[in-house]
């Protein structure tokens, strides 16, 4: 009895050491200090962003196809930002119960490697019951920021920016679900995605001891505190988190945990990068794991005023330097 509890104690920390392998895969870098035009940069973003979730989750509020004038309302208010900072949108309809629905889309074509894609994406919709300021305001608010400060620039590979329909249940991994639909036409026609980056409920941030919680056994390895953002991926997606996750800690201070595991981890594949995946393409999720820290999760109460604009701000502001790095 003594030898077999012996083993069983072995066989168990070897396993956690051998995860914990697995998934330390955290960058070794030198945290920069921001200088003044990066201050600058994350407090004019912060009044930004603010605006954009007063939007979408304060004056339309629910977005979904059982309110059909909302969720185009939402569709409107992305393909007008885009038109005024200059882009062509593209718009790929289809229809989920007699409903029309769209995935938006804009581009930047890359000078030297325009074959090479790198897309990033967000639902607007929300859960029927919500407003949605966190899932999925906060995401969709960095995606129109991030395209708007790369709209003057020009970039080595493609740089695709996707607002999804049809993410949140009862679509999610169905046929009917917006970027499945989106990722499915990339497929068919052969695109050369390097990688999709998922913007999926980045807006709330708190210090405070035990806000953290994880699916096991991720609480082993990782901090109690909810203040981070994390890069999240599957194994196949490894050195993508990795590399976004480095790029991310050279260019800010904001605090960032990653990790790539199992797909079948809860959590792991809850958004639109699970479509990407589903179609062959590498990709990975930046999230503030919403369900394992935000108290308002899928709620009623998923309101403007439960955001952290600031740490929102300076979110953005490392996503936009490291998407930077990754696009040339």
């Amino acid at each position: 009895m003594f030898t077999c509890a012996y083993i069983l104690v072995l066989l168990t920390a070897f396993s956690i050491w051998a995860y914990k392998s697995m998934i330390d895969i955290r960058p070794k870098v030198t945290r920069p200090k921001l200088d003044e035009n990066a201050r600058q940069s994350i407090d004019n973003l912060e009044g930004r962003l603010r605006a954009h979730i007063g939007v979408l989750a304060g004056e339309i509020g629910r977005r979904d196809i059982f309110v059909p004038d909302n969720l185009n309302a939402a569709a409107v208010y992305i393909r007008r930002f885009w038109e005024k900072a200059g882009y062509e949108v593209s718009d790929q309809t289809f229809r989920v119960r007699n409903i029309t629905c769209s995935n938006l889309a804009v581009e930047i074509p890359g000078k030297s490697n325009p074959d090479e894609i790198l897309l990033v994406g967000a639902h607007y919709d929300t859960i029927s019951w919500s407003p949605g300021a966190n899932d999925n305001g906060s995401a969709v608010a960095v995606l129109l920021e991030l395209s708007r400060l790369f709209s003057a620039e020009s970039t080595e590979r493609t740089l695709r920016f996707v607002a999804f329909a049809n993410e949140e249940p009862p679509f999610f991994k169905t046929g009917a679900m917006g970027s499945l639909v989106y990722a499915k036409a990339c497929r068919n026609r052969k695109e050369d995605i390097v990688a999709m980056v998922c913007l999926e409920t980045i807006g709330y941030y708190t210090d405070e001891n035990k806000t953290q919680k994880y699916p096991f056994p991720l609480g082993f390895f990782y901090p109690d505190k909810g203040n981070f953002v994390a890069a999240v991926g599957n194994l196949r997606s490894k050195g993508l988190v990795r590399s976004f996750a480095r790029f991310f800690m050279e260019e800010t201070d904001f605090p960032v945990e990653c990790a790539a595991t199992f797909g079948f981890i809860t959590g792991i594949d809850w958004s639109d990068h699970w479509s990407f995946w589903h179609c062959g393409y590498p990709a990975i999720m930046i999230t503030d794991t919403a369900l394992f820290r935000y108290p308002y999760y899928h709620s009623s109460e998923d309101t403007p005023d439960k955001i952290d604009y600031h740490s929102l701000a300076r979110v953005a502001h490392g996503i936009y330097m490291a998407l930077a790095r990754m696009v040339g």
